[in-house]
């Protein structure tokens, strides 16, 4: 009698063992089935999200869009470089009166810093290391505080007006430069050397 228990509990077993692979088996050839379906609908020749899948006025739209996407871009970018240059004259006019930098003129300098950063990368400048700025010449190198603000003001400047020369899909060296100069004021000033 106890044989028979083992039996049938083995019995069990075995029928659970079968119904859970069949299962897997079914599993398994219905998502092969599911991805030979989806792999012949691509190899058709159509792949599934291609411009040459949409109409002419849809290609038209997106074109447009790209456009004024482009044209916002470059004008977020000019008013950065405004933004540099309100902050430079504030830095200036702030030194002026109290003859040292406050904490207030600090900040304005990190976003100033920040602000250059961002132009910089968005003319399709690299990144710079400490080293390469170290090793950049000023044509007129800042010996105090108030000649350094000066210079950022100036710089800034030149770098405005060579941001409006250009038009949103060239790359000015020129603008590039000024505003590597414009990191290593800003350096200057913070640290007082180069």
């Amino acid at each position: 009698m106890r044989r028979r228990i083992l039996s049938r509990s083995k019995l069990k077993m075995i029928v659970n063992f079968i119904r859970t692979i069949f299962i897997c088996f079914l599993v398994i050839a219905g998502n092969i089935c599911v991805s030979a379906q989806i792999d012949a609908a691509s190899a058709g020749g159509k792949p599934n999200s291609s411009k040459e899948d949409y109409p002419k006025s849809i290609k038209e739209s997106l074109a447009k869009q790209r456009i004024a996407t482009e044209k916002r871009e470059f004008e977020e970018l000019l008013a950065r470089s405004e933004e540099v240059a309100k902050l430079s004259f504030e830095l200036e006019k702030s030194f002026a009166q109290n003859n040292s930098l406050t904490i207030e003129d600090e900040k304005k300098l990190n976003r100033v810093e920040k602000l250059v950063k961002k132009i910089r990368s968005e003319i399709g400048a690299e990144g710079i290391s400490d080293e390469e700025l170290s090793e950049l010449e000023i044509e007129e190198k800042p010996s105090n505080v108030s000649s350094a603000l000066k210079a950022l003001q100036n710089t800034t400047d030149r770098l405005i007006a060579e941001l409006k020369k250009q038009t949103r899909h060239s790359v000015s060296v020129i603008a590039i430069q000024s505003s590597n100069v414009l990191l290593k004021v800003v350096k200057f000033i913070r640290f007082r050397k180069y």
